[in-house]
């Protein structure tokens, strides 16, 4: 006989196969262990909205071998990649324009 408790209004109300989780690791090493399909008369469906937010856009700066050279040179000098330091002086510059 299933497990049941009673429901707002006194009608039995069937207990859930899905246990209660203590933390979101419990749930996913549960979930990894079952099948979701097992489980598809106790879920529902849900509204799922994204919204867009749009990121980074690449630019590409061609640059000649001495002119890349030096761009790498001086990104090593700070520690960061040639890519972010041509987008920090890109950002300079608009700022200052």
């Amino acid at each position: 006989m299933a497990d049941t408790k009673r429901a707002p209004g006194g009608a039995k109300a069937r207990r859930s196969r899905i246990p209660e989780f203590t933390s979101i690791q419990e749930e996913a090493a549960w979930w990894d262990a079952h099948d979701v399909t097992d489980y598809l008369d106790e879920t529902s469906p849900v509204e799922l909205v994204f919204e867009h937010r749009p990121g980074p856009r690449p630019v590409v700066v061609p640059l000649d071998p001495d002119g890349f050279r030096a761009l790498e040179i001086k990104a090593k000098e700070r520690g960061v990649s040639p890519t972010a330091l041509a987008r920090e002086w890109i950002e300079e510059r608009l700022r200052s324009a």
